[in-house]
């Protein structure tokens, strides 16, 4: 069981008529002022980017020429949202000629290659822009110039110590840009270049000309914002207010019909929608696509102004989702495995785990890295085989390790030994030789050993403390599901507390139903506790338990009631 530590509230100046347990909940993830807690789409950041007005020029030499664009994203949920919303939004604005291309995984790799460049040039290319990719891709933007085709960069990953000879690069995470948020996702960064160019093209009368209405952009929210929830990036006060406004306007049913149909065979309430339903349903199935596929079907789907070809898209998807469980499943109990007898040899695990499987799926290591990480708490890298001797890796980090930093390090002291390698402090991918894994392998482990200390790998769950036997309602639960938008960095409210365990069974063969009371019998409330360890439960001769949960409301045929889900359970 990890450690359980509460979160202390700030002093704060929040209104007093807000109640005293978001006062709390607020005030102890840094909303301390009155204004901090307006999501009203007024509150957003304002353009200013470097790079932003050379590529808002060069848009519009596009427009007034017409020239062939096309749009280069990556093969994620973000890369996906992100290449729709520019699409979307450059025909609005009155391009003729915009076209995308996805680079399959498993041909291309990531971002913008000199073989992307290639199919580029034969598709007629005269202005690139890359969207959630690019920053890394000096070659392929060497290749696309010599081409003859301008290239505009729009990305949010790090940058590394060069950067591409682009036309323009937009991205708040480049040297020298001062743009306040750091955390925006692709599809943010490329919503914001929308936004400007809209303006320029307003201020020189573009729209009355053409005759057209200039669109608003606030119809594309729902695109920015199922993009920033899949793609994990930090809830700050811009990203929640981008998240708060797409929400809204798909619970009112202003949502594009991809949409429309990922969140019709997920079986979401589309009234009820939150970030966690796309970040647990719909993201994952438009991800299915890219690790298992071709993430251009994703990108039509979100394209699609049919329901009917929407939908018939959703259900390959789905499928696709079911599949990419099943494989995850399989590797992550090969890794388990692997695992449980490096234990068995050496007692304990290294500080910086790295597996590889010659038979695992290049599209999944990412998804079983995520999950051996949250199981061990350690830094983590999967790798699996990509032909011609060469192994593609993906990482997952803990809060302490920044992990494309601790990749920087070790291609600083081993040069060479990392083929390419970019990400963001928690999540980065690499490629390498096969040959070099063995090398790779000690030195991740050496530097990771180097970089943390034991409390760190020890773990902790981070709650917001006891809620007493009246506060356990449907009301409060319902009032904290809609407080949100909760995310990375701004998390849903987790509680812990001692209960009296009145009932128990196994449902679904490892997920666990409870009756609980927190006050010995007066009060009865529902529980479940997912996947627990079978060795330890059901177990009749344990009447008081100890939890980490959440409040959440569960219906069923109509009816709406308090559940608990548990995230650690213990005997107490």
């Amino acid at each position: 069981m990890l450690p359980i530590r509460r979160r202390q509230p700030s002093a704060h100046q929040l209104p007093a008529d807000l109640s005293p347990i978001l006062q709390r909940l607020y005030a102890s993830r840094g909303l301390v002022r009155p204004e901090q807690l307006n999501l009203q789409a007024g509150a957003l950041l304002k353009p200013g980017f470097k790079g932003m007005a050379e590529a808002v020029q060069l848009l519009q030499q596009a427009l007034n020429e017409q020239a062939a664009i096309l749009i280069v994203g990556d093969f994620d949920c973000d890369g996906a949202t992100s290449s729709a919303l520019m699409v979307h939004g450059l025909r609005a604005m009155g391009a003729q000629k915009v076209n995308y291309l996805v680079p399959n995984r498993f041909d291309y790799g990531y971002g913008l290659s000199p073989q992307v460049v290639k199919e580029a040039v034969e598709l007629g290319a005269e202005l690139l822009i890359t969207v959630d990719n690019g920053i890394s891709s000096i070659a392929g933007v060497a290749a696309a110039k010599a081409a003859g085709i301008k290239v505009i960069v729009t990305d949010h990953h790090l940058p590394g110590n060069d950067t591409p000879e682009a036309d323009a690069i937009v991205n708040p995470n480049q040297h020298g840009c001062d743009f306040p948020s750091k955390n925006l996702a692709g599809v943010g960064v490329a919503f914001y270049l929308l936004l400007a160019l809209r303006s320029a093209l307003n201020e020189n009368g573009w729209f009355v000309d053409q005759g057209i209405t200039a669109p608003n952009m606030a119809d594309y929210l729902d695109l920015v914002a199922l993009g920033t929830v899949a793609d994990v990036v930090a809830f700050d006060g811009n990203n929640r207010v981008l998240v708060h406004q797409g929400l809204q306007r798909m619970r009112a049913g202003r949502l594009r019909p991809g949409i429309q149909a990922l969140l019709d065979i997920s079986g979401r309430n589309q009234q009820r929608l939150v970030a966690t339903d796309l970040a647990f349903a719909l993201g994952p199935r438009l991800n299915a696509v890219g690790r298992l596929d071709d993430m251009s079907m994703g990108v039509a789907c979100l394209l699609s102004e049919n329901l009917d070809e929407a939908r018939r898209l959703a259900a390959m998807m789905d499928e696709l989702n079911r599949e990419r469980k099943a494989i995850e499943a399989s590797m992550q109990q090969e890794a388990l495995t692997t695992l449980a007898k490096i234990r068995i040899g050496d007692g304990q695990l290294p500080a910086g785990l790295v597996l590889h499987q010659d038979d695992w799926h290049q599209g999944v290591v990412g998804l079983v890295a995520s999950r051996i990480k949250e199981r061990y708490h350690r830094p983590v890298i999967a790798f699996a085989e990509a032909g011609d001797n060469e192994l593609k890796g993906s990482g997952r980090s803990i809060p302490g390790v920044h992990l494309r930093d601790l990749l920087e390090a070790i291609n600083s002291r081993h040069p060479g030994l990392i083929g390419k390698f970019g990400g963001h402090a928690m999540a980065a991918g690499l490629s390498l030789t096969k040959d070099a894994l063995a090398k790779f392998k000690a030195a991740f482990e050496a530097t990771v050993d180097d970089w943390v200390s034991p409390e760190l790998l020890a773990g902790e769950i981070l709650t917001d403390g006891e809620l007493a036997a009246d506060e356990l309602t449907l009301e409060l639960a319902e009032r904290l599901r809609f407080a949100g938008p909760w995310g990375q960095a701004f998390p849903e409210p987790l509680f812990d507390g001692q209960f009296r365990l009145i009932q128990q069974r196994l449902v679904g063969e490892k997920h666990l139903k409870l009756v609980l009371s927190p006050d010995q019998g007066k009060t009865l409330v529902d529980a479940i506790a997912f996947n627990v360890d079978l060795s330890v439960w059901p177990n009749a001769t344990i009447q008081h338990v100890l939890l980490a949960y959440r409040l959440d409301v569960n219906e069923w045929r109509g009816k709406r009631q308090l559940q608990l889900l548990v995230e650690q359970l213990a005997p107490a």
